[in-house]
């Protein structure tokens, strides 16, 4: 599929560009899609195509030609441009090349079903929608009790004759006349969404993308995948209505299918971008405290403190007896990574109003977080699911997401190993801003909360190993009884950045990471291809994660592990040549060989998706080793071993305010320059 894409609209049809009801075919607009069917038809017959050429994330353009039987040359002479833009509709252009004057019945078969994007997700047959002619005879209607959409005509020239029906209409242009050397326009405006529209849902931004634009150097591979993922993270942002001055901006999760707020995506996403300034983190921050649970609530999974897992315009039935609500607060991990956004946007200078305003609802959710895991009999951050629910409530969410060694699905509830270092992270990290703040009781209770958690941790998830790479992996989870899941999986890397391993830990996951078993040489498999079970295309089985292979990167380079970092950052990067620099959410994770076939995204795959395209400035931070630190104001680095991926340097990194400018030399040196006042720049790297 070819998808362009201006949050919280999007295109998507096949590379000829023609939509003709199949597949996920069509304009969407709020999780709706308004129209299913934009076929082209010149004399009769459709055009053949020759060509596509993306614009940017929100526009393509598609190149066809119409030829003639029994013309003199076999040259085509009339050209066909067809532009496609997410959210507003198309024109198509006709040239006349040739040197005979060309007569033309141009005609544009328009239909749609209204579907919701859950119903397309599930490939549900849908039933067409009965159009109606528009009052002033220029566009067509659809219209449901809970959706509308509306197609218009412009062009040079004179307009359609326009025709309705039960099954779509048409657009007809019947005596388009070409001389040699002339062009005619069409225009298409494609608007509507749910009637009536929901209230306080997320919308189009009217400012400017929250963050700087990096003026990036060193690998080539780097600098672009940096360039494209924030040409699609300017596409898939969405503005909170509740607030328009400044916006509360963020990234959407994800199109086609998540084009909307979810927690742990929206907040890994940020996250990632805190180099390049806090205001995206702000308005992440803002939108998901509006919508703090404040209630116990089953069927939204609702509680007092816990932060939400998505929202939609209307509850949703996504098959397999899924039913989802609007607003849906099933997830284990959104919670504490919440409170990390916070923590982290303060040591990256988020103001200290800003920082006050939202710590109440960090505190909310840190609540959520100790109250939780006291209930649990093992002390741990676990996840109940309600029937009809999620029955997995982290990132790794599918159906069969968790399987034993043998590949036999482990059902919950499960602690899961990467939330059990999220909580111990938001903890700690909580603890340093209430010192800061003065509130040292509250602050200690925390972090003797944290290291009961740690001692727990590292008695219940170590399992062993005396073949492996290491002689010992944490578990992917811990079951009732602390029976631990058996199985290395890609979840351990997620635990290196947050502080609930030892640097022995440290080690024997590193170790985990750079074998054969999860590093495909394209990224970081998220199952162990020696397990029973593991698909290289499964959706949490065995394939390679974007995001994921990001985070474990930045934990290695956190931890000091260069080496094993390098490998998969390495992989990443080739990866994304082979991608056009836009990841996919999750591709192929085959072993890589020389000359093996290049990685190929998983079919559903979002793509652009907020959390893959924000990993080049995620990559780009752990490179250089960024951690600052706003409690004693000092940016402390570490740098990657220039004789591994080469010296690099970075103009735009932001800081408390300050435009910074960072960059490595082959001699392993360091310089900064334009550090806020008060803030420094030890010369002697951290320990990991």
């Amino acid at each position: 599929m070819v998808i362009c894409v201006a949050a919280p609209s999007f295109a998507a049809s096949p590379r000829d560009g023609q939509l003709r009801g199949v597949r996920a075919d069509g304009f969407y607009g709020h999780d709706r899609r308004l129209l299913h069917t934009a076929c082209l038809l010149v004399d009769g017959r459709e055009p053949e195509p020759i060509g596509l050429q993306p614009l940017g994330p929100d526009r393509v353009r598609f190149s066809s030609v119409h030829r003639y039987a029994g013309a003199r040359t076999d040259d085509p002479t009339v050209i066909i441009e067809r532009v496609r833009t997410a959210g507003e509709g198309e024109t198509v252009l006709l040239r006349n090349v040739g040197v005979t004057t060309r007569r033309l019945r141009v005609e544009l078969a328009l239909a749609t079903d209204l579907a919701d994007i859950a119903a397309v997700k599930r490939g549900d047959p849908q039933t067409a929608i009965r159009c109606t002619v528009v009052q002033d005879a220029t566009g067509l209607e659809w219209r449901t009790d809970t959706a509308r959409s509306e197609v218009r005509a412009t062009g040079d020239g004179a307009l359609p004759e326009v025709t309705d029906g039960p099954e779509g209409g048409t657009f007809a242009w019947p005596r388009m006349l070409l001389r040699p050397g002339e062009s005619r326009r069409i225009g298409l405006t494609v608007a509507g969404g749910a009637v009536p529209a929901p209230p306080g849902h997320p919308e189009a931004p009217r400012s400017a993308a929250p963050w700087t634009e990096p003026v990036v150097q060193g690998d080539r591979r780097l600098v672009e995948l940096v360039r494209h993922g924030l040409g699609d993270l300017r596409a898939l942002r969405l503005a909170d209505p509740d607030r328009t001055d400044p916006e509360d901006q963020f990234i959407a999760a994800g199109c086609p299918w998540y084009l909307t707020l979810f927690g742990r995506d929206s907040i890994w996403s940020a996250r990632m971008m805190l180099p390049l300034g806090t205001d995206l983190a702000r308005g992440t921050l803002w939108a998901l405290a509006r919508r703090q649970g404040t209630a116990h609530d089953v069927f939204r999974e609702e509680a007092p403190g816990r932060i939400l897992h998505e929202l939609r315009p209307a509850d949703a039935e996504h098959g397999h007896g899924l039913r989802l609500p609007s607003r849906y607060y099933g997830s284990v991990d959104a919670t504490p990574l919440f409170v990390s956004l916070l923590v982290d946007a303060w040591h990256w200078g988020l103001p200290d109003a800003e920082t006050d305003a939202l710590l109440p609802y960090a505190e909310r959710a840190m609540d959520w977080v100790v109250e939780t895991s006291n209930d649990d009999d093992d002390g741990f951050l676990r996840y109940y699911p309600r029937a009809g629910g999620l029955r997995h409530q982290s990132w790794k969410d599918s159906e069969d997401a968790v399987r034993d060694a043998a590949g036999r699905r482990i059902e919950p509830p499960l602690a899961l190993c990467e939330v059990q270092g999220y909580a111990y992270e938001a903890a700690t990290g909580l603890a340093g801003l209430l010192s800061s703040r003065g509130r040292v009781e509250a602050s200690e209770r925390l972090r003797t909360w944290a290291a009961s958690l740690r001692k727990r941790f590292a008695d219940a998830f170590w399992l062993p190993s005396p073949q492996g790479p290491a002689a010992r992996y944490v578990a992917i989870a811990v079951g009732r009884g602390r029976k631990p899941v058996s199985g290395p999986a890609s979840n351990m890397g997620q635990l290196l950045s947050t502080g609930i391993l030892d640097a022995d830990g440290c080690q024997d996951v590193a170790a985990w990471l750079a074998a054969s078993e999860l590093n495909s040489g394209w990224g970081l498999r998220s199952r162990s291809a020696a397990l029973g079970g593991y698909n290289p295309m499964s959706y949490h089985g065995g394939s390679v994660w974007t995001h994921d292979t990001a985070i474990a990167i930045h934990g290695l380079c956190t931890a000091g592990c260069h080496t094993e970092a390098y490998a998969l950052t390495d992989g990443l990067l080739d990866a994304a040549t082979r991608f056009e620099y836009r990841m996919p959410e999750l591709y192929g994770g085959d072993h890589r060989t020389p000359g093996s076939p290049a990685p190929l995204a998983y079919p559903a795959a979002c793509r652009p998706q907020g959390w893959s395209a924000a990993s080049g400035v995620a990559l780009l931070s752990a490179l250089l080793g960024l951690h600052p630190d706003a409690s004693d104001r000092t940016l402390r680095l570490r740098p990657m071993p220039a004789e591994l991926l080469g010296p690099m340097s970075v103009m735009g990194v932001r800081l408390a305010g300050a435009t910074l400018k960072i960059g490595t030399t082959r001699s392993g040196g360091v310089k900064v320059t334009g550090l806020p006042a008060g803030w420094e720049h030890p010369t002697d790297p951290p320990h990991g």
